[in-house]
């Protein structure tokens, strides 16, 4: 989506989702580094993304901005970053098909934030979910999270994207950055593309260990690149019910089941849901059958990483074309701002 930032930048961990742009030529998708990948980000939103690499223009950054609001560490933000790069190239995504960028490489997003933010209503952005979120749990909220939103703006303008699809918490993002972009028309003309809002249907929902959806802030997750050894020790303390051996069990509502599903092929997953339904099975079984699928689901990604880890200036080299190759694109929409406002001849 580490933080996915969908569009949401989704704050997954990825608070990966992340957020993702798409019209019939171009798709943009960030991700904030706020910590590992997990099965939850994997499923729910960069698997999508990456599929969408096909597309003509294709544009993933690392949220390393956004990331600031939650991350206070210089070591930690470097690493994160580094990591999130890694673990996106590891699980598919391929530089000679989508431009891979670091967030803070394209400084015309931050001038572009700034242009926005001056016409921003303080009001839009008091009544934005995580603002009023933390204020109403009497949390400290700083200015970086109070003004996200125009930053979010600022990174989906940049790239004249008509269509944002996202999840429904991620609506008013959306909505958000229509506003800005309608009110600097409004004074200036034409300048920005007004993106609307598709309702990402087909989204994975992921279970974490506790049977509840796969979150960090649940602490509830399955990390992607873990060891082998420390993913099975995760898995066999998922809980599950306490119904005894030999009763059929419907597979549909259990979590432990839909997490095999992600990972297993359809006819081994008829075989499972089968074996629920007649009873006379441990979970163990299940747990096993789980860490099977899906250490064999990750091996080739496990590889890639291990190799891409290995070479990481090819790594620093590929963020650095990618930010060269953002740039162009964010620097005629900076230019067209700039002139339509005065800040340019």
């Amino acid at each position: 989506m580490s933080h996915l930032i969908p569009l949401t930048i989704a704050r997954f961990a990825f608070t990966s989702l992340a957020f993702l742009t798409v019209d019939s030529m171009r798709v943009l998708s960030g991700i904030q580094p706020t910590g590992r990948f997990h099965w939850g980000n994997y499923f729910g939103a960069i698997q999508q993304y990456i599929d969408l690499q096909e597309e003509d223009e294709s544009y993933y950054f690392i949220a390393n901005l956004h990331a600031l609001t939650t991350i206070r560490s210089h070591t930690n933000l470097q690493q994160n970053t580094l990591d999130a790069a890694l673990d996106l190239l590891a699980l598919g995504l391929d530089p000679d098909r989508a431009i891979l960028f670091v967030q803070s490489d394209v400084p015309e997003i931050s001038e572009l934030c700034w242009i926005l933010m001056t016409g921003t209503p303080l009001g839009l952005l008091e009544r934005c979910h995580a603002y009023k979120e933390k204020k109403a749990r009497n949390l400290a909220a700083d200015a970086g999270l109070f003004t996200y939103p125009v930053l979010m703006a600022a990174d989906i303008l940049a790239y004249d994207s008509d269509v944002v699809p996202v999840g429904e918490d991620q609506v008013q993002h959306i909505e958000v950055c229509r506003d800005l972009a309608r009110s600097f028309n409004h004074h200036y003309g034409e300048v920005f593309v007004l993106p609307k809002a598709k309702i990402l249907d087909n989204a994975a929902k992921v279970p974490g260990t506790d049977g509840e959806k796969m979150s960090k802030s649940y602490g509830n997750t399955i990390e992607i690149f873990q060891t082998p050894k420390t993913m099975r020790k995760t898995i066999m303390r998922i809980k599950t019910d306490s119904r005894p051996m030999e009763d059929p069990k419907n597979p549909d509502e259990d979590h432990l089941y839909q997490l095999y599903s992600l990972f297993a092929s359809n006819t081994d997953r008829d075989a499972m849901a089968t074996k629920y339904r007649a009873g006379g099975f441990g979970y163990g079984e299940v747990k096993k059958a789980l860490a099977d699928a899906a250490e064999s689901y990750f091996g080739e990604a496990f590889q890639r990483r291990a190799e891409l880890e290995a070479h990481p200036d090819r790594v620093r080299e590929i963020l650095g074309d990618g930010a060269q190759r953002a740039r162009r694109k964010a620097n005629s929409v900076l230019k067209r701002a700039q002139e339509a406002s005065g800040l340019r001849p």
